[in-house]
């Protein structure tokens, strides 16, 4: 399988449960640094090369090194993404619009990246009892359906991952390949971590239950079910305690 984003947050998280069920995972990440430390402490079983979403070559190439070193690709997961805040139009005047197609570009094109260049590869797998060759979960927001104020780039992209997930699901299901998208609410990833206690410990207060913010290890565990249940496909699955954002 292979994770992208795999190197920090719902991806690493990810990557820990997969890889303690005993199934071997290649981290495709930007971040090296991480990614190699990850490989290391794990020691066997979790490959990492650097990965840029964005870039066919170089997701082929983590494809590639995925059915070398671990004899096939049937799992893809999509954790790569960033997310800014920044208004339409803000005191310093309108949104940035290399920021707007940044955040598009990681977080969408990067998504359909790897999809189709995975479907590719899984087109080519031994259908299982079920026809099964393959399954991709993608990730995407509570923001895509209830984007807040200054997330005018972020949920855009979420959106169109929300948006792509049917569509791919029901092309794809000739070749016996499923796609299926989680929808998070507030987690506890790097992407909180520089908030102050009070401000993280606010967000999860209101969360109507459990009142607090999401585990990665929470995400890891709905995607592993997503693998093993065949009859999940083509939806998008919120994970946020009956979380549902203000405007603001």
């Amino acid at each position: 399988m292979i994770v992208t984003g795999g190197a920090s947050g719902l991806g690493e998280a990810t990557v820990r449960r997969f890889h303690s069920q005993g199934a071997r995972v290649t981290i495709a990440d930007v971040n090296s640094d991480r990614g190699n430390t990850l490989q290391k402490h794990f020691n066997q079983g979790v490959v990492f090369i650097e990965t840029d979403v964005r870039d066919e070559t170089s997701v082929q190439r983590a494809i590639d090194l995925t059915i070398q070193q671990h004899g096939g690709l049937h799992i893809l997961v999509n954790c790569a993404g960033i997310a800014i805040a920044e208004k339409v139009l803000g005191k310093e005047g309108p949104h940035d619009l290399s920021r707007f197609a940044d955040v598009i570009q990681i977080n969408l094109i990067g998504t359909f990246n790897a999809l189709r260049l995975a479907a590719a590869a899984m087109a080519g797998n031994q259908p299982d009892q079920e026809g099964e060759r393959g399954v991709v979960i993608n990730t995407a927001s509570v923001a895509a359906l209830e984007g807040q104020i200054g997330q005018a780039a972020y949920s855009a992209s979420k959106g169109g991952v929300v948006a792509l997930t049917l569509p791919a699901a029901r092309e794809l299901a000739r070749q016996g390949i499923r796609v299926v998208t989680i929808a998070p609410g507030t987690f506890d990833t790097p992407l909180l971590s520089g908030l102050p206690e009070k401000a993280r410990a606010s967000l999860g207060e209101q969360v109507p239950f459990p009142s607090r913010l999401g585990r990665p290890e929470e995400f890891a565990s709905l995607v592993q079910h997503i693998a093993e249940n065949v009859m999940l496909n083509g939806e998008t699955i919120r994970l946020d305690g009956a979380l549902r954002m203000g405007p603001r």
